[in-house]
């Protein structure tokens, strides 16, 4: 009988999970699964938790929350010799991955992608020994996906994060930065930098328009010294995907990046704070294999 391990984040979104947990798990024994759950009580909990299920050699892992329970799962499977197949139940606030791989929202619709067993091998990226799915990147504007507090997040979602936006614009400054990519260089002043594999991020669902998730490239994105009118010019262009033509903005395909600063520059990873810079991006090309909906197949193929 095929095993699976569903860990989940009671906390995420409006605590909607554990009120379902019952349901989804009779869902997976009536579809052949043996099947047990795993709640996170702390930061980290979900990666002891994945390599848990890595070593006791589960077929399937089941992350159920927003973006940063997925990274940790994927921290705990990324690079082992055996990784169990990944599905997704999206009930964060802004499910940027689930987005990006066409999954539903809604719970069972979510389980019935997972139980449809289709499945896809998709990239990740890595930096400084931490991996993550999505996004990685710096620059005071990538801090506020984490300086958000997680009841405002919870109480009114996805409007919290434009509202503690708003607050910081005008406080963003530029950093010298160093950035290296695939035989390139770029010396200048910044505001961020952006390292992805979708093109869904932040709620900007056109950020990185000619992302792939199973090419082996991320998108890199630069943003260049910017006044207050200039940032907010280039976030509107965002919202419809009309950004990367902005002369204050860089756009390349790479496999490899690395970004050194000359101050501190904070390194977010897939909206969780990562450290702190200098850091080396690799592509893991085909990395993880995740389940998607049909709609998501046909869209990549």
């Amino acid at each position: 009988m095929k095993r699976a391990r569903i860990i989940y984040n009671p906390t995420s979104g409006r605590e909607v999970f554990k009120k379902e947990l019952a349901t989804v798990l009779e869902r997976f024994e009536i579809a052949g699964y043996e099947t047990s759950a795993h709640a996170t009580t702390k930061e980290g909990d979900a990666i002891r938790a994945a390599k848990a299920a890595v070593e006791r050699r589960y077929d399937v892992i089941v992350a159920a929350g927003g973006d940063g329970t997925i990274n940790e799962v994927i921290n705990g499977i990324a690079e082992q010799p055996y990784r169990p197949k990944l599905g997704i139940i999206p009930v964060g606030t802004t499910n940027d991955f689930a987005r990006a791989l066409s999954i539903p929202r809604n719970i069972s619709k979510a389980v019935d992608v997972i139980l449809n067993d289709r499945t896809m091998a998709l990239d990740i990226g890595k930096v400084n020994d931490q991996y993550f799915m999505n996004i990685a990147g710096g620059g005071k504007l990538t801090e506020l996906t984490y300086e958000v507090p997680s009841k405002l997040k919870t109480m009114i979602g996805q409007l919290a994060y434009y509202m503690k936006g708003l607050e910081m614009l005008p406080s963003i400054k530029p950093i010298r930065a160093t950035i290296e990519y695939d035989g390139n260089i770029i010396d200048d002043e910044i505001m961020l930098f952006l390292v992805a594999n979708t093109n869904s991020v932040g709620g900007f669902e056109k950020l990185a328009p000619e992302a792939s998730l199973d090419d082996g490239y991320f998108s890199l994105i630069i943003l260049r010294k910017s006044n207050l009118a200039d940032l907010i010019r280039i976030v509107t262009l965002a919202l419809r995907g009309a950004h990367l033509e902005d002369d204050l903005v860089i756009y390349a395909k790479a496999k490899h990046v690395k970004v050194t600063a000359d101050e501190k520059m904070q390194l977010n990873m897939d909206g969780e704070f990562g450290g702190m810079l200098p850091g080396e991006f690799t592509n893991l090309n085909k990395h993880i294999e995740y389940f998607v909906p049909d709609t998501f197949i046909e869209k990549e193929d």
